[in-house]
């Protein structure tokens, strides 16, 4: 089983704010991947669609390192 994940938002934290409580909530569950994990397990995947989708994500931030790292380099102070 994974880890579980405790999300918590206080009133205090948005300074009383309702509207930025929500917002703030659905920010962090997001983050945490909460919603994602959930629906990735509530149905069977076979292993090579894991697989797959694995490769492409890797593919996706490797495309994204290398496009900040050029950006990076062309940036000079």
């Amino acid at each position: 089983m994974s880890k579980s994940v405790n999300v918590e938002v206080s009133l205090a934290e948005v300074g009383g704010n309702q509207t930025r409580l929500i917002k703030k909530f659905i920010k962090k569950v997001k983050k945490e991947r909460i919603i994602e994990d959930y629906l990735e397990r509530s149905r069977y995947v076979k292993p090579s669609a894991k697989r797959r989708r694995k490769k492409i994500l890797r593919k996706e931030t490797a495309r994204k390192l290398e496009k900040k790292r050029r950006e990076k380099q062309k940036i000079k102070y």
